[in-house]
């Protein structure tokens, strides 16, 4: 009984403490489903924070249109790769270097409350998550996100982020594991050694990945 009572008592006193901002661990792997009103999406992504660079291979529903997309964003080097595996072709853009965003909640966010999702009534039925809210401004205007991310290791559970581009977009996270799986994904594949780079072409950032669908079979 006395083991129970402390044991609660620990639970609570974790409860009870206000929770901080956060950094994401540098070195992820996961999936996560992305949706607005028109757009559907799920994908399998690798990220590295430390060397600024993104997969992502995605499948999903834009206007009642399938497609699939495979893209490799490399932010230091300014640099983003659409890929076709049928064609066996690329496209190689250039990428916006500031449009990298970390996973993170910055210091200035707004903490909107800390909840249990699930049960808290027995060991592994629930998950302490917090969630946090904030405002970018833009050239256009100003961003509006909220985002939620676990107490315990700062990991991301669910994001929505407003732009007056999208509207609301979720993102939900699932099945991430901490580190690098395979870093050859941060690679093109061989047969986009002889993609042309345009110079002259507007700067791309992530939303142009879906100016390139390509339908799956």
């Amino acid at each position: 009984m006395r083991t129970f009572v402390l044991l609660m008592c620990l639970a609570v006193g974790c409860l009870a403490q206000v929770p901080h901002t956060c950094k994401s661990p540098p070195l992820l792997t996961g999936a996560l489903s992305v949706a607005n009103e028109k757009f559907y999406a799920n994908a399998k992504y690798t990220y590295d924070a430390m060397l600024k660079r993104i997969r992502f291979k995605e499948i999903g529903s834009y206007e009642n249109k399938t497609f699939g997309v495979d893209a490799l964003l490399l932010f230091r080097e300014g640099v983003m790769y659409t890929i076709n595996h049928r064609n066996k072709t690329c496209k190689k853009e250039r990428l916006k270097r500031e449009d990298f965003h970390p996973m993170e909640i910055p210091a200035d966010a707004a903490l909107l409350g800390q909840v249990i999702l699930g049960s808290s009534s027995g060991p592994g039925q629930g998950l302490l998550v917090n969630t946090w809210y904030g405002e970018v401004a833009t050239p256009s205007g100003e961003d509006k996100w909220m985002s939620t991310f676990t107490e315990f290791g700062c990991i991301p559970v669910s994001s929505t982020y407003y732009t007056d581009k999208t509207g609301w977009m979720l993102t939900t996270f699932f099945n991430i594991v901490v580190g690098i799986t395979d870093p050859q994904e941060f690679f093109p594949p061989k047969f986009c050694q002889d993609a042309k780079l345009d110079e002259t072409a507007e700067a791309a950032n992530f939303y142009s990945i879906f100016k390139n669908l390509t339908k799956y079979s």
